[in-house]
């Protein structure tokens, strides 16, 4: 069954587009994630534009991060106080993401960005995260039980000055790196329409030392305001938010983020670690494939009323 999207300017089947949004949704319960790292680049590849890809993909993670959030807020998984730190920075990093993207629109290279940028970063995240998982998984199937958490030793989010106690996450670390990390997601979510938790998850793993357990349902608090400012200032800058594409991704976003949040509380943290890096491979390899290999018609003729 089709349907026309009015901003996109193509037709996709209903069904194609809420499975979508299911999909990205039981991620985002899953892993933390708003699901913009999949969910833009699968728009990408059912023929939408990237400009409406980025702002209307950042419309669904809202949907899709405040259900997950949910679930993580009545097992007191979420540590506010984090989460405020981060959130500060990035809602800062969207603005200045917003205006690098809207000049880059202009000079008619944001397309190409957007993909390029989806390449490197899922890329050297991917193999990153793929590597410590696999180590991880390996040491906790050899013991026959997940070793006990170490006390991280001190590093420099330690050493910076403004310090904060964040009981939550049982941390006493400076509040800059959570802001400056923040800010940074903040920025790439303005640019390539995620709401940054491929990159946010990790880092609050082994940068911020968070345990894993709190890690998920803070990811998600954060991303909820950084997705839905991304997409206010892509609709009211760039008219790129397709509502009509919008509303069947948050149909199958909302209910996809239950099943995932009940299916995190299941599995290993080792494992979920794993399957993360896995999935984010994948979607940088065929991203890479689609820009290295030349298409099947490099030339096309469209007619214009008019002329």
């Amino acid at each position: 069954m089709q349907i026309y999207l009015p901003i996109a300017e193509v037709s996709v089947n209903i069904f194609l587009a809420l499975g979508l949004g299911g999909i990205v949704g039981l991620l985002s319960g899953m892993f933390g994630v708003g699901g913009g790292f999949l969910m833009t680049p699968l728009l990408f590849f059912i023929g939408i534009p990237p400009a409406v890809a980025v702002a209307t993909g950042a419309n669904q993670i809202v949907a899709s991060s405040f259900s997950g959030a949910l679930t993580h807020f009545r097992k007191r998984t979420v540590d506010l106080r984090m989460g405020g730190m981060l959130l500060a920075g990035g809602l800062v990093g969207v603005v200045v993401g917003m205006v690098i993207f809207n000049y880059l629109r202009r000079l008619g290279q944001v397309d190409l960005l957007v993909q390029l940028l989806y390449v490197v970063f899922l890329g050297i995240i991917g193999l990153l995260m793929f590597v410590e998982s696999v180590r991880a998984f390996r040491r906790s199937r050899r013991i026959g039980a997940e070793l006990p958490r170490r006390r991280r030793q001190r590093n420099w989010v330690h050493i910076w000055p403004i310090k904060m106690r964040f009981r939550t996450s049982g941390l006493y670390i400076s509040v800059i790196p959570p802001i400056m990390i923040g800010a940074a997601v903040g920025v790439l979510a303005a640019i390539m329409g995620v709401g940054g938790g491929f990159i946010m998850v990790p880092a609050m793993i082994y940068i911020l030392g968070m345990p894993t357990k709190v890690v998920v349902g803070t990811s998600l608090f954060q991303i909820i305001f950084v997705a839905a400012l991304t997409t206010l200032l892509h609709a009211v800058t760039n008219y790129t938010v397709d509502v009509v594409l919008a509303v069947l991704l948050l149909l199958g976003g909302v209910i996809g983020a239950q099943f995932g949040t009940q299916l995190a509380v299941k599995i290993k943290p080792e494992l979920l670690r794993l399957l993360l890096a896995a999935l984010v491979i994948a979607v940088c390899s065929k991203l890479a494939f689609d820009l290295l290999v030349a298409p099947a018609e490099p030339y096309s003729i469209s007619l214009r009323s008019g002329r």
